[in-house]
């Protein structure tokens, strides 16, 4: 059976530039930029706990894998060997209750990974909080992303003020996460020119 759905998932699935327009580009920008951002706190920002600076690190990692993914389209593949698994099993036309499952499963894990963050935090939670949070939306978002659950898919297709809500998901636990390594950089900043006088 492995042979089968690894033959279904490349036939289904091929690495190629996953979102080639401006909206797209940009977003590959934004988790770069997020990622870049992370490894300025861990190198020029305030002095963390170890746990915190794990914390940091995973951010970096994690946006620059997401800068590259979106352009490779991984998630893609995800949902190509669901639905290839599917089809070999025989559960293909009963997917709907697996994937609800799965989302909700995806949406638990992500609530779960916000709070070991906020626990690992707790004594920086008034410093890293929304950078938490940031991470667990964009866990959430590319989770759910990854099922390719169509009735999601119908909501983040849609538009809002003439911007699709797809761009408006995606980008808000990067800009939350740019936003916290901000006010953590400038206050490191603010401290070191306070300690040179």
């Amino acid at each position: 059976m492995t042979e089968e759905v690894l033959a279904c998932l490349f036939r289904d699935w091929s690495p190629v530039i996953g979102d080639p327009h401006l909206v797209g580009w940009l977003t590959v920008v934004l988790y770069a930029v997020t990622s870049a951002m992370a490894v300025m706190v861990l190198r020029r920002g305030p002095v963390f706990i170890r746990p915190v600076r794990w914390f940091w690190g995973l951010i970096a990692f994690g946006m620059a894998f997401l800068a590259v993914n979106k352009q490779l389209d991984l998630q893609s593949a995800l949902t190509a060997a669901g639905r290839c698994l599917a089809v070999a099993q025989g559960w293909y036309d009963d997917r709907r209750g697996v994937q609800l499952g799965f989302i909700i499963g995806l949406l638990l894990a992500a609530a779960a990974l916000l709070v070991a963050a906020l626990a690992v935090l707790r004594r920086d939670l008034g410093r890293n909080a929304v950078a938490a949070f940031g991470l667990a939306f964009v866990c959430g978002f590319v989770l759910v992303r990854a099922v390719g659950f169509h009735g999601f898919d119908a909501v983040i297709n849609s538009t809002l003020q003439g911007l699709r809500v797809n761009w408006l998901l995606e980008w808000t636990g990067p800009l939350l996460i740019c936003l916290n390594a901000a006010v953590l950089l400038a206050a490191a900043r603010r401290q070191g020119r306070a300690v040179d006088r």
